[in-house]
């Protein structure tokens, strides 16, 4: 595993740098050795914050912890990783798919989540959906109370999504075919 660690209002000191290589190594076991993973810290009014992300064939294994404590976090962030990668395990299995980065003894460990970790579908939604401008797509999510709107962008005729982020400003997710 290749690690890409960044600081964004810190210094990552070799300190840091071995705590996070030593706690997130140990998810070495699950990973092809050309696997990289991308390390985000960052320090913002005392909050001290790790954001890890890891592309694996097709998806995306993200975790992001805020603590008082850098350690704290890269402790926190590395259990989130771990319970994701089983769940991601166990849908590769349930599918019977090829998980691209991962080893063959990922799949062959017996550490499968309990029944009620599984993720289940309790209600679908359908609604009609008319062209509109993401600005237009704010207002809707605004005007309906919700924090993200599935709407049809009237410029790039795609399904976007505009979502309401922590600092009260908006965003805009729009899909990227490989």
């Amino acid at each position: 595993m290749t690690f890409i660690i960044i600081g964004k209002n810190i210094d990552v000191t070799p300190g840091l740098k071995e705590a996070v290589e030593h706690k997130l190594g140990k998810l070495e076991r699950y990973f092809t050795p050309d696997t990289e993973i991308h390390v985000t810290l960052s320090v913002q009014k005392g909050r001290q914050k790790i954001e890890v992300t890891i592309p694996v064939k097709g998806d995306i294994i993200r975790s992001e912890q805020v603590s008082s404590d850098m350690y704290v976090s890269i402790d926190l962030v590395e259990e989130v990783i771990e319970r994701q990668l089983r769940k991601y395990k166990n849908k590769l299995i349930e599918r019977h798919q090829e998980g691209g980065n991962f080893k063959q003894e990922f799949y062959e460990t017996e550490d499968m989540i309990p029944e009620e970790d599984e993720v289940k579908i309790v209600r679908t939604k359908r609604f009609g959906i008319k062209p509109m401008y993401p600005e237009d797509a704010c207002v809707q999510m605004d005007l309906l109370g919700h924090d993200f709107f599935v709407f049809c962008n009237a410029e790039t005729d795609e399904v976007n999504v505009v979502y309401r982020r922590k600092n009260g400003s908006f965003g805009l997710i729009e899909p990227e075919f490989n």
